[in-house]
């Protein structure tokens, strides 16, 4: 029986990635903070076993290792998003929590559990679209979320020596309890299990990129095609 490891698996792409992966028969170890949420996943599963610890405590994450089976897959989802709202009274406090959960927690995971990744596994960054193109108050968000691509990229090149393959998924809008909170409008959502049939599909093919949906990212690809400076005028009025 193959096993995946999922880290913010107590909603939204994690929650749904889990469920998914445990009808598809494999051994499923579901990461988050919430002990109860995480039992509500696993309660009509066949094959998921909880572990509930803080991603950005060192020694939580560290302790966590020492029971870990080998496994083949092991996809960093967790994340947060907050916006800074106000650029001239730049919230420091908010770009450290976004970028403490969304990036150096990854760290963490990487130093504790790549050991335990069997030769030919795949390691997976959930990413977003928004690191593709500047957004407006997405300071803090953006700046992860590009940081983990880049940290994919390049992992992805230093890993392929030991065997291990990477994958870094950039979804667009994915309807879960954090955007919810958006005060925007998300064009081309989707739900949590469309992204996790979309994020599953992509990794059984082994693709490196796994972009979706592809009408909204391809649209993504374009506007960064754009002279800064039109991108630019056409970002302020949104």
């Amino acid at each position: 029986m193959r096993t995946v490891m999922i880290t913010g698996a107590s909603s939204g792409i994690g929650k749904a990635l889990a469920q998914h992966y445990d009808q598809l028969g494999w051994q499923v170890l579901a990461c988050g903070r919430d002990q109860n949420r995480l039992m509500e996943v696993a309660s009509s599963a066949q094959t998921i076993q909880t572990l509930a610890f803080d991603l950005t405590d060192k020694k939580q994450v560290e302790q966590i290792s020492s029971d870990l089976p080998a496994l083949d897959m092991l996809v960093f989802n967790a994340g947060d998003c907050r916006y800074i709202d106000n650029a001239m009274d730049f919230d420091a406090e908010s770009f450290e929590t976004i970028i403490q959960t969304n990036l150096i927690s990854v760290a963490y995971g990487l130093k504790a559990w790549l050991k335990h990744m069997k030769k030919g596994g795949r390691v997976v960054f959930v990413s977003s679209s928004a690191e593709l193109l500047a957004l407006p108050r997405a300071e803090a968000y953006g700046a992860s979320k590009a940081a983990l691509s880049y940290l994919g990229e390049s992992l992805s090149i230093d890993l392929a020596q030991h065997g291990l393959e990477v994958s870094i998924v950039r979804p667009g809008f994915v309807s879960t309890p954090l955007t919810a909170k958006n005060d925007f409008p998300m064009p081309m959502q989707v739900t949590s299990q469309q992204a996790a049939i979309c994020i599953a599909k992509g990794l059984a093919k082994g693709k490196h990129h796994i972009d979706f949906p592809s009408s909204f990212t391809f649209l993504m690809k374009l506007l960064a095609c754009l002279p800064f400076s039109v991108w630019r005028r056409l970002a302020i009025r949104m």
